[in-house]
């Protein structure tokens, strides 16, 4: 899609004449002579373009989208996108056994949620740290290479992990 830029000049159906003076994620703030600002879809397609100013940056949905996403993780802890179990273990077991004790078994995608979930609290651990007012920058440091032990004994559960991109990594992983 060739996205419209601000100084845009269209003719619209019922509107008349405009100009773009605004860019949203999914439409155009145009400014018609007689009928003042308007919010027209990027898709929409019915107008005539006097003047083509082509957009500096289009933002499409789907990039405001991940934007958000990449934010709500940061301070919310939540993860939004999907961490895949690999393929092999999808509706195995984990059966827990000990000598003389009943065997626990648990299904594999329950245990590898609480995986993830504690791979994301430690993200939001981490970015707390970073953020803390209160601590100083050597602290900081400190504490941020107690978290990065953190992810390196976690390694051992990689191997539940389907994307290579989802793996913990511990400070040999670091650049």
């Amino acid at each position: 899609m060739n996205y419209l830029g601000v100084g845009s000049r269209v003719k619209h159906p019922a509107f008349g004449d405009g100009v773009i003076i605004r860019l949203h994620v999914a439409a155009y703030e145009v400014c018609f002579t007689q009928f003042g600002l308007k919010m027209v879809g990027k898709e929409y397609s019915n107008w005539t373009v006097v003047e083509h100013i082509p957009a500096e940056e289009p933002v499409t949905f789907s990039e405001a989208e991940q934007s958000l996403a990449k934010v709500l993780r940061a301070w919310a802890g939540v993860s939004l996108e999907k961490v895949e179990l690999g393929d092999r273990w999808k509706n195995g077991k984990m059966v827990l056994q000990a000598d003389g004790v009943q065997p626990k078994e648990i299904p594999i995608d329950t245990f590898f949620h609480k995986i993830v979930m504690m791979r994301d609290r430690l993200r939001v651990l981490e970015q707390q740290v970073n953020a803390h007012k209160k601590l100083d920058d050597e602290d900081k440091v400190n504490l941020q290479q107690y978290i990065t032990r953190c992810y390196g004994s976690m390694t051992t559960f990689n191997v539940l992990f389907k994307n290579r991109e989802d793996y913990f990594v511990g400070d040999s992983g670091k650049e």
